[in-house]
């Protein structure tokens, strides 16, 4: 299950997956565009139209995957929105929760509907996208910067409570990748990230193939932490490049 599916790097996951045998079930709002994706994937892929800010719509999404796929072995908790930005004093309050709802409670609900059914199969893994935001602040990113923190520390939690139960959970920092989002942080023209080439991005099949890596025995070593690619012996041992 991939939340996020419909572009950037939940789209190429879909892909990247798909090519290593795995069934794909694609989470987002954009029903048109992971219905798309889905089509070009073929008979492995299962566009599902869900909010991961909604517990019901995750519930049933997960549901769906199960009756459809049999099962859910992995999880990657992709969804995520940084718009709209603007400094705190400034901020507007209902938006700002809505990114809480998205970048947190959608992490939340991914996991408090999967956690059950993984551990009662024997165990699973739960990758989240987290981000040099959640350890760090940055002007006019407050909902962001939080909002990472906190799905850092559900991946924490999850490897914490779930670990003796079979479950895996692994954290991906990218780093800064080619996406809409990007293209969203240099039209705002603030903080440093805004000021980036766009040469300076990795382009999002990197942590797509790290995702793909991190589901392996290999990447064990980091269960309940978080995996940065922006160190060069993880996109080595990742073969994230070419």
């Amino acid at each position: 299950m991939i939340t996020g599916a419909s572009r950037g790097i939940g789209e190429a996951a879909a892909h990247v997956f798909a090519a290593a045998g795995a069934n794909v079930a694609l989470l987002a709002r954009g029903k048109e565009e992971i219905t798309a994706i889905a089509r070009q994937i073929g008979g492995k892929a299962l566009a599902i139209p869900c909010d991961v800010a909604s517990w019901d719509g995750v519930r049933a999404a997960v549901d769906r995957t199960i009756a459809h796929f049999g099962g859910v072995d992995v999880l990657i908790n992709n969804a995520g929105v940084i718009e709209p930005i603007a400094n705190l004093a400034e901020s507007d309050p209902a938006e700002w929760g809505r990114a809480i709802d998205i970048n947190v409670k959608g992490v939340y609900y991914g996991m408090r509907a999967v956690m059950p059914k993984m551990q009662a199969a024997g165990g699973g893994t739960i990758l989240t996208i987290s981000s040099g935001a959640a350890h760090s602040a940055l002007e006019g990113w407050s909902h962001y910067c939080t909002s990472k923190a906190g799905a850092a520390m559900l991946t924490m939690c999850a490897h914490e409570e779930g670990a003796q139960n079979g479950i895996r959970a692994i954290g991906l920092s990218p780093g800064t990748v080619a996406t809409k989002m990007q293209r969203e942080i240099k039209a705002s023209g603030v903080n440093p990230v805004s000021e980036m080439d766009w040469a300076d991005h990795i382009p999002p099949t990197w942590p797509a193939r790290a995702l793909l890596w991190m589901c392996s025995p290999d990447a064990d070593g980091f269960l309940g932490q978080e995996i940065s690619l922006r160190d060069e012996a993880i996109r080595t041992r990742a073969a994230v490049r070419g």
